[in-house]
């Protein structure tokens, strides 16, 4: 599950609001174990997915690197290198 977790710092354009959600969204399912929460747990779900994205851009902002911004492209394009490596 948590292999969609995708570092989000330090990219140019910055992480946006969806990619910060959905890192949260994948967080919370690992740690509650699952995928769909029941009707009676969808609130305190999708309240923890909200408080964890929202606490995720707050460290996003504050963070600070002297390293330059990494390209989305160019880092994608790594990963697909990768995966093509590992999987043929």
């Amino acid at each position: 599950m948590c292999r969609n977790i995708r570092p989000l710092n330090n990219f140019e354009p910055p992480a946006t609001r969806d990619e910060v959600t959905a890192a949260a969204l994948q967080f919370v399912r690992k740690v509650s174990g699952t995928t769909k929460p029941s009707q009676a747990n969808q609130a305190v779900f999708d309240q923890a997915v909200a408080e964890i994205a929202h606490i995720t851009q707050h460290l996003l902002d504050d963070l600070v690197t002297t390293a330059p911004p990494k390209n989305r492209e160019v880092e994608a394009e790594k990963a697909r290198a990768r995966a093509r490596l590992r999987y043929g």
